[in-house]
């Protein structure tokens, strides 16, 4: 053993004394039952029922009775129920019409619409947001001015600024020409 750790065990003994000592201190003091010593019985013997036998003559009273459910219990006789009232028809209800769903697209137009999602920085959720919009092809994009951008980013919550920040019209302009060699080397392949 070193030296230094021979110098230091009284203490290190001495400090782990006291702090078991502490320990018991805040256990005992915490303790939410407090024995009371009156003499009357060893501490630890005492018992409650030592006390008399009044109480357990209480409790045999509640143990020899007989449960409930099987009391018998006097018959009455029945009561006649008041005649039922005639109930009026509810006055009709008006009926909310309800939203006519939006028509679905034709097969012509969805045969012309481009796979929005090559587009990076567009996932499924904006194309589902575009869709609604009416932006559906490559070339709808490619001839945003300002003015159709700010009109677009407002009302694509969240993703606001995506369409100037993923350059989403020069893009659409390659895509729209077919020119994807351009669109590669640019913006690399999608997958």
């Amino acid at each position: 053993m070193p030296a230094d750790m021979s110098a230091s065990l009284p203490l290190i003994l001495i400090g782990l004394a006291l702090l078991v000592l502490g320990v018991w201190l805040l256990v005992r003091l915490n303790r939410k039952a407090k024995v009371v010593k009156d003499g009357s019985a060893p501490t630890l013997a005492r018992d409650v029922l030592d006390e008399g036998a009044a109480p357990a003559q209480r409790n045999q009273a509640l143990i020899d009775a007989a449960p409930a459910a099987l009391k018998e219990v006097p018959a009455r006789e029945p009561v006649p129920a008041p005649a039922p009232e005639p109930i009026a028809a509810p006055a009709p209800v008006p009926i909310a019409e309800a939203p006519v769903p939006a028509p679905a697209p034709t097969p012509a137009a969805t045969a012309s619409a481009d796979d929005i999602a090559r587009i990076k920085g567009v996932g499924p959720k904006l194309v589902a947001l575009l869709g609604e919009l009416g932006v559906t092809t490559f070339a709808q994009i490619a001839a945003w001015s300002d003015a159709d951008v700010e009109r677009i980013d407002a009302q694509l919550g969240r993703f606001k600024g995506r369409i100037t920040r993923d350059q989403w019209i020069e893009q659409a302009k390659l895509l729209a020409a077919g020119d994807e060699t351009a669109f590669i080397n640019k913006y690399g392949s999608n997958g």
